[in-house]
């Protein structure tokens, strides 16, 4: 099952702000072309915030253009971002785990 109410948008620091919660839920990052990583958190603004900014992540070196994200609680998220994972198969959540 695809993201709920699928609505990418842009990987930036504005519409992160904008759009994103400040709250428990799974996200997605992505190009034009692929999904990159799908992850969980606790907070889903802040998150993805930290991802734009370090620069020397892989998903960084790969241009990410945009991001989804679905709220949901903390028992449910591992469960949620792994179908996510699987439908999508992003390219760093098929490596292991996300690159320190």
């Amino acid at each position: 099952m695809p993201f709920e109410d699928f609505a990418p948008r842009l990987f930036t620091a504005a519409a992160m702000r904008e759009h994103a919660p400040i709250t428990s839920g799974v996200y997605g990052i992505s190009t034009a072309r692929q999904w990159l990583y799908i992850g969980e958190t606790d907070n889903i603004q802040e998150t993805l915030l930290e991802h734009l900014k370090d620069l020397h992540r892989v998903e960084a070196r790969k241009k990410p253009t945009g991001f989804a994200f679905e709220v949901c609680a903390l028992a449910d998220r591992p469960e949620r971002q792994n179908r996510l994972v699987m439908e999508y198969e992003p390219a760093i959540n098929r490596g292991g785990t996300w690159p320190q």
